[in-house]
């Protein structure tokens, strides 16, 4: 039987991705009560929203969207009234000083003797100057805190926080897989291809991954599939137009037509930053290449299941591919290893236990 929760547990996001109802709702499983406060996103995000939770609540945030980068900062009214009306007995937000309504209800809860956690990514470059004493002063106004990852735990203790209350859940939108992983032939029938599931935006840098592709020999010539949206869709229309024709872009896909697009690839690449897609990859057999980032890939990535790349670094990303792609038999190899990994370690169910236990040893 797993672990669980008797009390309340209030979560307080910015937004809701689409992603995320099935975390939410298999936590809410094991508690006394969840309900999420969350709003929209701005439209430049090209964010996804969700459309419902099944188990847990969700009480709909006005956000309030406070200049742009990179001084962007979010007000989100009717947080205390949400709070007045669930009565969580632990409440979780999100890390991030830049949210000017959670001062307020972490004042709300410990008033009450309540306790706050915080969840995130890290502090990969707020530690010195006004930034970091921003987010110093925020983080001692925690409890304890739940990071995506080691680096980030790292990062938080740079900051000074306890390395006692701080707890690590890495971060999954797929749940555990059962059986064995997909059958793919030894060989490629064709072009092998390369895969990119994610946000179209600038920090993901698909302009290299195009260019990458596009100068590699002819015999390892990929069919390069990008699925996904967002304000930089028709700039990478025009330079894989120019210089690799070979790109396909789906669009935005999701459930059984994402499955489908993980099945079509060979090889999953990410090569920028963020980006949950290489755990489900993982989840479907697929080795992965990444470039570091914020740090939320850390231990997800083996040699012996993938490739970790320095940050925009489009040489790189080249030798990787032309190394990976020219033995299917080793990248099939490679893919089983992913998927053990997602059923042993990277899933919902190993993310959901690390929340409980975080949340029993704060409130208990």
């Amino acid at each position: 039987m797993p672990a669980s929760y008797l009390g309340r547990v209030g979560i307080v996001q910015r937004v809701l991705p689409r992603y995320r109802p099935p975390f939410f709702d298999m936590l809410a499983a094991q508690c006394g009560g969840l309900s999420v406060f969350a709003g929209e996103p701005r439209a430049s995000e090209a964010i996804v929203s969700a459309e419902k939770l099944t188990v847990a609540k969700w009480t709909r945030a006005k956000n309030l969207h406070i200049f742009g980068e990179p001084f962007y900062f979010c007000y989100q009214r009717g947080l205390i009234e949400w709070l007045e009306s669930f009565d969580p007995d632990v409440l979780i937000v999100e890390a991030n000083p830049r949210y000017l309504s959670t001062p307020a209800a972490k004042r709300w809860m410990h008033k009450r003797g309540r306790r706050v956690i915080g969840w995130g990514l890290g502090a990969p470059s707020e530690r010195t100057g006004i930034a970091g004493m921003l987010r110093k002063n925020f983080m001692r106004q925690l409890d304890a805190v739940i990071a995506y990852s080691e680096r980030g735990a790292t990062e938080y203790r740079s900051l000074g926080f306890p390395a006692e209350q701080i707890f690590v859940a890495p971060n999954a939108v797929s749940p555990r897989p059962s059986g064995s992983p997909p059958s793919r032939p030894a060989q490629f029938a064709g072009p092998p291809v390369v895969l990119y599931v994610g946000r179209l935006q600038k920090r993901k840098r698909l302009d290299n991954l195009i260019r990458s592709c596009s100068s590699l020999p002819q015999s390892l010539l990929p069919r390069l599939v990008i699925v996904g949206d967002g304000p930089e869709r028709g700039e990478l229309e025009n330079l894989a137009k120019e210089i690799y024709p070979a790109t396909e872009f789906w669009g935005a896909l999701f459930g059984a037509a994402l499955d489908t697009g993980f099945a079509e690839g060979d090889l999953f690449v990410l090569p920028g930053t963020g980006g949950l897609a290489v755990q489900q990859a993982m989840a479907h057999a697929l080795p992965v290449i990444v470039a570091q980032g914020d740090g939320s890939q850390e231990g997800l990535l083996t040699p012996a299941n993938g490739r970790q790349l320095p940050a925009n670094d489009e040489s790189a990303l080249h030798t990787a591919l032309a190394d990976l792609l020219s033995d299917a038999a080793r990248l099939r190899k490679m893919g089983a290893e992913s998927f053990r990994l997602v059923q042993e370690k990277f899933n919902l169910e190993e993310m959901v236990a690390s929340f409980i236990g975080a949340i029993n040893k704060v409130a208990g």
